[in-house]
This record gives structure tokens, C-alpha cells and sequence, in this order.
């Protein structure tokens, strides 16, 4: 049996959603003439639709009458139409009721709200598809509701009963708690006597030099005082101590990206006033004052990855090819991470909605970025550049993740495994509840779902 491509893909020859080429059969004569679809179950099973859907949907666009035996498996069509007209409707009512919108993957799944309202769900990037309900199919697709999948209502079961559990185990671990509470609190050190021939006091050797004079030791601790006098306070001018300086003040984030020039040559000392110094820091201790943008000498900070990040737009603009920016971001000076995120933020900074389609657009770049990094693991650099980019963006261009994922795996720029891999990794530091985590769940059950698939019909 022929089969074609679902949706008209019909150049990939390696597309894995495939359906039956349609066989008609002209039957009966005159008034009675009517248009058998030979292998309509076929086709709608490959659709994963009910076969009076495409029936009734035939019967609806050609303004003829239309059944579909459930019991025989008969799709008859009132008059004589040829086959080509009959597939041409096939191919609308898959772009209407089987393609998402999103990502065209014909795993859909048809779904019908409380408000009465059509969605289809896409199992691979999870994108909900609103049907426009002006059709006159959507009236049947209401009255004949498509069936649930199996194991959807024990699925559900496990579910609450799993939440009742955890309840409970929760509610057994504060009990657990408070007993223990109560039992050291009874059990506290003023009801146990000390043992005998035990001193409360704590013994302490004392030198001949402590047993001196408390005239002697005063008079140490004015000569002390008066020698803080002439102290002149200086901060170490190395550039490892002002680091530490900076990582011990500013935030962790801040600190990563604030690099000290080592330009200082004589740094003005923090001078002594009252007791404490000039900047406000008690006696003793030192504070390394940080102006943002500019160090003491007033000379700018440097921070790696804006640099690139310019760069790089500055090489876009002067409209570079992929082979070009591939010669020209082999000569930069970073880890190969760091220019993979400084081009993925070149190429997308400031996107909101459409950041698929602008992937879809410059995936040349990103392929040429890859081949320049030589690295065999170069599917995992991309996937952290995104992962970072995702972190700055907003939540509109986060949402849309799971599609950049899709296009970037179907220009075959990542891999399956590396994928997986990646999700698992990071998920397991992450906060498993943060958007991005959430928006890829979908597309990774897809991935392993059809891994499973294929593993089986192996």
C-alpha cells in the first residue's frame, strides 16, 4: 500500500507520520450515484480521527450527502467526485483539525472546553490550538464528542491517590516532630544533677605573665591605643585582593561579571577618622569602595561577555554570511560557551513574541557557530546558550522555547540524547517549577514517547 506524508511534506522522505493514498470507488447509476472511500478507516486511523469526521467533512464542503457505517466501515459520498478533489479536501481538514498551529505536527489531540469550544493539544510542544468554530464541522464534532484515551480516568486515580499519600506522610513527619520536641524538653540540663566531684567552674591555665600587675596591663593597652594613632590604613593593591574585595561585597551574580582593571599603580589610602574609618567601617576593618562602571583611577570595567556580544553585532551588521561569521567567531578570544551565548544573545536580544520563526530564520548562524566551536559537544553548548538566553528574556519569548527546540532538532542542529540529557541534568539543580522547565516537560514526553514508538515497531 502507497502511503504519503501527513500535511504535505511530501519532499521529506524520512517524515515518520505517514497515512494511506486515498482509493475510491464510484458505485450505483443516475440519481443513486455515489462515492465509496474504499480505505477511510485506514486513513483516519493514521489521522488519529473518527472516520465519520472525514466523512461528514467531505459532505459538508461538497454540499452532498454523506454516511459512515460504524458497523461495516463504509464512507459513502452522494454523488460522483474524483479522487484528487476528495484528497485536496483530506488535506484542509488535516490543516484545520489535525495540524497544530504552532509546530504543523499532526499529534493532536481534540479537545473540547467547557464553554464548548474546539482546542487541538499538541503532544509535541504542547501549543493549544484554537479551532475556529465557524466551520460546519465543528456543530458534529460537539454532538459527537471524540472518545477518551484509555487509562486517561486510572491515570487521574493514581494521581489524587499519590497526593493523598504525600499528605499523609507529611502529616505523620510534624507528629514525629513534635514528639521529639517534647521529649528535649523534658529531658533538659536542669533536671540532670552533674556528678559528683565535678566543678562548675571551668579550669584555666594561667601564666606567670597573666598574674602580673593589672597596673602593667593598663598601661600596655594605653600604649596600644596611642600607637593606633599613626596608623595609616592601605589596601592591598594586587589584583587577587581587590577581587576578593569585590566578591565579598557585591552579589555572586555581579561579582562574575566585574573584572578590576590592574592599572592601579598608588591607590589613595582609606584614612583613620574617629575610631573608624573614612568610608564608615569600623576600627580595624577595611571596605573596598566600587563605583559602578568605573574603578578607583576611573578607568571602565571590562566585562567579557558584552564585549563579544558587540562584536558579534558589529560583524552581523556588515552582513556577514554563515561561512564568514564561522572564520570570524573561530578568532575570538573566549571558551567556546561563551561565544556560542553571546551570539545566541546577538542574534535574538529584545525578542518577545515570534522567537521560533526568527530561529527558523537565522539557524544558519547558529550551525555555523556550531561547526566553529569543533567540539563534540557542541549540540550541549547551544543547548546552554539557550537555557541562559531563556533566563534574561521575558516570558512571552519563553514560552515559545519548546518550538525553538523543535525547529533546531528537525534542522538536525540537536539531537535527541544530547536533549534528554540536557532536561535531566539541569532539572535536577533547577527549579523544577521555573517556566522554561515547564514549557520543555511536553516536548521531552514527545521525544521519549516516540523513541519508545520506534524502538517497538523495530
Amino acid at each position: 500500500m502507497a502511503l504519503l506524508n501527513i500535511g504535505g511534506n511530501n519532499d521529506d522522505a524520512f517524515y515518520r507520520y505517514k497515512m494511506p493514498k486515498m482509493i475510491t470507488k464510484i458505485e450505483g447509476r443516475g440519481n443513486g450515484i455515489k462515492t465509496n472511500v474504499v480505505n477511510m478507516v485506514d486513513i483516519a486511523k493514521s489521522l488519529a480521527r473518527p472516520a465519520s469526521y472525514t466523512t461528514k467533512y467531505f459532505g459538508c464542503e461538497l454540499g452532498a450527502q454523506s454516511k459512515f457505517d460504524e458497523k461495516t466501515g463504509i464512507a459513502l459520498v452522494n454523488g460522483s467526485h474524483d479522487t484528487a478533489k476528495l484528497a485536496g479536501l483530506l488535506g484542509n481538514f488535516i490543516k484545520k483539525f489535525v495540524q497544530c498551529y504552532g509546530c504543523g505536527n499532526p499529534e493532536t489531540e481534540i479537545i473540547i472546553t467547557k464553554t464548548q469550544m474546539i482546542i487541538l493539544k499538541c503532544a509535541a510542544c504542547g501549543f493549544l490550538s484554537d479551532v475556529d468554530m465557524r466551520d460546519k464541522l465543528t456543530t458534529f464534532i460537539l454532538k459527537n464528542p471524540p472518545e477518551q484515551k484509555k487509562g486517561s480516568k486510572d491515570k487521574k486515580a493514581m494521581r489524587r491517590a499519590e497526593k493523598e499519600r504525600l499528605k499523609e506522610g507529611e502529616a505523620a513527619d510534624e507528629e514525629l516532630k513534635k514528639l521529639k520536641v517534647k521529649k528535649k524538653g523534658s529531658a533538659t540540663s536542669k533536671d540532670v544533677p552533674p556528678p559528683k566531684g565535678s566543678s562548675t567552674r571551668k579550669k584555666t591555665n594561667v601564666s606567670d605573665e597573666d598574674r602580673s600587675s593589672p597596673a602593667g596591663s593598663q598601661a600596655d593597652e594605653n600604649e596600644a591605643d596611642d600607637d593606633d594613632d599613626d596608623v595609616q590604613w592601605q589596601t592591598d593593591t594586587s589584583s587577587q585582593a581587590a577581587l576578593q574585595r569585590i566578591q565579598e561585597q557585591l552579589s555572586a551574580v555581579t561579582a562574575e561579571m566585574v573584572m578590576l582593571s590592574t592599572n592601579e599603580e598608588n591607590p589613595k589610602p582609606a584614612k583613620k577618622v574617629g575610631g573608624s574609618t573614612k568610608n564608615g567601617t569600623p576600627e580595624g576593618e577595611e571596605k573596598f569602595e566600587v563605583k559602578r562602571g568605573e574603578n578607583g583611577n576611573g578607568s571602565a570595567f571590562s566585562n567579557p561577555h558584552k564585549e563579544l556580544v558587540v562584536d558579534i553585532k558589529g560583524n552581523l551588521k556588515k552582513g556577514s554570511t554563515a561561512s564568514q561569521l564561522q572564520s570570524f567567531l573561530g578568532s575570538l578570544s573566549g571558551t567556546p560557551q561563551e561565544v556560542m551565548s553571546a551570539l545566541f544573545e546577538a542574534l535574538f536580544e529584545g525578542i518577545e513574541k515570534g522567537f521560533a520563526k526568527e530561529v527558523t530564520k537565522k539557524k544558519n548562524y547558529l550551525a555555523a557557530a556550531a561547526a566553529a566551536s569543533q567540539e563534540e559537544g557542541s549540540q550541549m553548548l547551544l543547548l546552554r546558550a539557550i537555557e541562559e538566553f531563556c533566563g534574561k528574556s521575558s516570558p512571552e519569548a519563553v514560552k515559545e522555547v519548546a518550538l525553538v527546540l523543535k525547529v533546531l532538532y528537525d534542522a538536525d542542529l540537536l539531537g535527541e540524547e544530547f536533549i534528554v540529557k540536557w532536561y535531566q541534568e539541569d532539572l535536577g539543580g533547577a527549579n523544577k517549577n521555573s517556566l522554561i522547565w515547564k514549557n520543555i516537560k511536553p516536548f521531552i514526553e514527545w521525544l521519549q514517547s516516540a523513541e519508545s514508538e520506534s524502538e517497538e515497531e523495530e
